[in-house]
């Protein structure tokens, strides 16, 4: 049972580690707006801010979770 928490953990890690690295590249959740297309604008709410990164969070969870093929 404790490998499945162990498990678990680790996912979320990853997906954590991969969210800092895209929200620095994509300047998500800074007043800075991106030249990528993504980022918020600097007329963003803190709260647009908070749900933005939780979004992208539970899409790198997705992605970190996705089977292999």
């Amino acid at each position: 049972m404790s490998e499945g928490i162990n498990t678990a953990r680790r996912t979320e890690d990853i997906a954590l580690d991969l969210l800092k690295f895209v929200a620095s590249q994509a300047h998500v959740g800074t007043k800075a707006a991106g030249g990528t297309g993504f980022g918020v604008t600097a007329s963003s709410k803190p709260e647009d801010q908070v749900t933005e990164l939780l979004e992208l969070y539970a899409r790198c969870r997705q992605v970190v979770e996705a089977p292999v093929k």
